[in-house]
């Protein structure tokens, strides 16, 4: 995947998933470093688009996925009659990135009234020309667009991605009439709690909690190992990064246990990444894993996966 993420317009780059759905880990980053040595001189069809796109080996999963995964999303809409009579106005920005569509179609599979576009942030536009910085991190300067916005719409809260649409900053109206930019960790806390208590609802007996996770970084709060250690589910700490969570998570998995939720929070930003699979099947674990890998990956070779 070729990708701006949050990053100035300079300083492109590209992410690496295996076949688990994950970013990778060693040994594939050497095993791929090694073939680019081994090819630095292009070979001479490369440049033959017209043959490329005649391969059998080319695939564009994308409609298939985005059906199966704003499908899949449905299974976590808990509240879908509250969803369906909400007067919470939303305003949600892409920042010249691709996740203006995904978010209107996650709202839509909710059922929740679809949020306001900021219309000068809304498309793609590889120069980011109303922000210097790309990235929700930045606060209110990123910010600044969508709270005029808000203010004109009478919305209470923001919801702002980044250009490849993996981060994401929250921000609520306060009585006071300031912006309140929720920090990663908050977020990490009230989406953590949120996730359990639903999962909790539909999976009373207390038994299922010995194969339920959560995951997080070492530069995030503990939090979920506070909740884990008060309602009785397992916490696990993993290195920096979504590749390590994405990883490990997909290990747990395979062992048939569910991987509820994960974050992490990069340090002193106001930002955070969620990651989840809520599932009770092994072929809806698999399915699950691949959709939300597929559609949404983060900075520092992370995946992200942003949700309603």
């Amino acid at each position: 995947m070729i990708t701006a993420s949050h990053n100035p317009k300079q300083d492109n780059g590209y992410k690496v998933y295996w076949e688990n759905g994950a970013q990778i880990v060693s040994p594939h980053d050497k095993g791929i470093s090694k073939a680019i040595e081994g090819n630095l001189e292009p070979w001479p069809e490369s440049w033959n688009a017209e043959e490329a796109l005649k391969s059998p080996l080319l695939k564009d999963p994308y409609q298939d996925v985005h059906t199966q995964y704003f499908k899949a999303i449905q299974k976590l809409c808990h509240y879908r009659d509250i969803n369906k009579s909400s007067k919470v106005k939303i305003v949600h920005t892409s920042v010249h990135g691709v996740g203006h569509t995904f978010v209107q179609s996650a709202f839509k599979a909710f059922d929740l009234p679809p949020p306001y576009a900021v219309e000068e942030q809304k498309d793609p536009d590889p120069e980011f020309p109303t922000v210097k910085y790309p990235n929700p991190e930045e606060g209110e300067g990123v910010l600044t667009l969508s709270f005029a916005l808000a203010e004109k719409e009478g919305a209470s809260v923001v919801l702002a991605n980044d250009p490849d649409a993996d981060r994401l900053a929250v921000a609520e109206k306060q009585e006071s009439g300031l912006w309140r930019v929720f920090s990663g960790n908050e977020l990490g806390a009230l989406l953590g709690w949120w996730l359990f208590s639903c999962w909790k609802q539909q999976n009373p007996e207390a038994a299922v909690l010995k194969n339920l996770y959560m995951l997080s970084s070492t530069v995030s709060s503990k939090i979920l190992r506070a909740i884990a250690l008060k309602e009785g589910f397992h916490f696990e700490e993993t290195l920096t990064g979504f590749k390590w969570m994405g990883n490990r998570a997909k290990e747990l998995i395979d062992q048939g246990n569910t991987v509820l939720f994960a974050f992490e929070e990069a340090i002193g930003m106001h930002n955070n990444f969620y990651f989840f699979f809520h599932t009770s099947s092994k072929e809806q674990q698999t399915a699950s894993a691949h959709i939300h890998y597929m559609c949404f990956n983060t900075k520092n070779d992370q995946n992200i996966y942003f949700f309603f």
